[in-house]
């Protein structure tokens, strides 16, 4: 129900404020003319008396507060420059560690023709103090000296980043003519500088225009384990999955290749006929197909013909060659 419209307007005016009385000896005082005038220009009540005092206030307060906060903020603008000029991290992160310095200490060639016609030749200048056996394995293989060499191999692999040579066998003919000279083929040593290199060295280590040799394969699975019978005994037996690089393919990279770095050790890099690594670049291959469902249940469960058709992958069709190659 309503409340009844007198008694709220009573009500009202019952908190409506009562105005001042001034005492009578003030309203009897003379006034001058000035007096008067500012009485005139300074009519305001107590209400907003109060709010512009309260602001004021506030407003000097603030100033005093926020002075001595820009002070300190432009005194540490003034000290930042100084602080990143003598910040020894930023020395560290520019400065050139001596055991990655990669200096050549000799000169390897490799004559280059696809399908028969010659394109040019390579010149590779190898990092004999940082990677020793690296080098001495690529310049053995460049000259010949265990009876096999690069001549006539094949390069195996294109991809938009980097070229992968196929190296020599492990086996038949190549593995033959390497015992007889007592030259070893295995990846060993190979293996353990990949590591010291690996933690010594931070960074991208395939760089455009390296050219690394393939020791380790990290998507190789652990060996597995099987119950043998010998001798009238079960034994726990470790059984091989696939085999390892036997270090001698070789990749030259075309652009940054970081995905090479878990598989690959940096023996040198391109001094010359970089155009020639290009050309070998542009030649058409096999497409590559990983990304199809058929593809990928077949090696989830290990078919073995999805092995095969990825080793298929990115294979020229073009027959990409090494004429010739040595030491100059």
């Amino acid at each position: 129900m309503l409340r009844n419209p007198e008694v709220f307007q009573s009500s009202i005016k019952l908190h409506l404020p009562i105005p001042p009385t001034h005492p009578s000896h003030i309203q009897n005082t003379p006034s001058s003319p000035s007096s008067t005038v500012i009485k005139q220009r300074c009519k305001l009540s107590r209400r907003k008396l109060a709010i512009f005092g309260n602001s004021s206030l506030l407003l000097l307060l603030s100033s005093q507060t926020l002075e001595p906060f820009n002070m300190s903020k432009a005194k540490a603008e003034e000290a930042l420059p100084d602080a990143n000029e003598n910040d020894p991290r930023e020395e560290n992160n520019t400065s050139i560690r001596p055991e990655c310095s990669n200096k050549t200490t000799a000169r390897a060639f490799l004559d280059i023709s696809i399908d028969g016609e010659p394109v040019g030749r390579i010149v590779v200048g190898l990092y004999g103090e940082d990677v020793p056996a690296g080098a001495a394995r690529f310049s053995s293989l460049v000259r010949g000296a265990t009876g096999v060499s690069y001549r006539r191999k094949e390069f195996i692999k294109i991809t938009p980043n980097y070229v992968q040579h196929g190296g020599v066998r492990s086996y038949g003919v190549d593995a033959e003519l390497a015992q007889r000279t007592g030259g070893n083929l295995a990846a060993e040593s190979l293996v353990d500088e990949w590591e010291r290199e690996y933690e010594t060295c931070p960074g991208i280590k395939n760089l455009a225009g390296t050219v690394s040799i393939i020791v380790r394969d990290p998507s190789k699975p652990p060996p597995k384990l099987k119950l043998v019978a010998r001798k009238g005994k079960l034994e726990i037996d470790q059984e091989e999955v696939g085999t390892d690089p036997n270090g001698t393919e070789f990749v030259i990279a075309t652009k940054d290749s970081p995905e090479l770095d878990a598989s690959s050790l940096v023996v040198g890099r391109v001094l010359e006929g970089m155009e020639v690594v290009e050309k070998i670049g542009q030649v058409k291959t096999v497409q590559e197909n990983t990304k199809s469902p058929y593809f990928r249940v077949a090696k989830l469960i290990g078919d073995k013909r999805a092995v095969v058709a990825e080793r298929g992958f990115n294979r020229p069709y073009s027959k990409v060659v090494v004429t010739n190659c040595g030491l100059e």
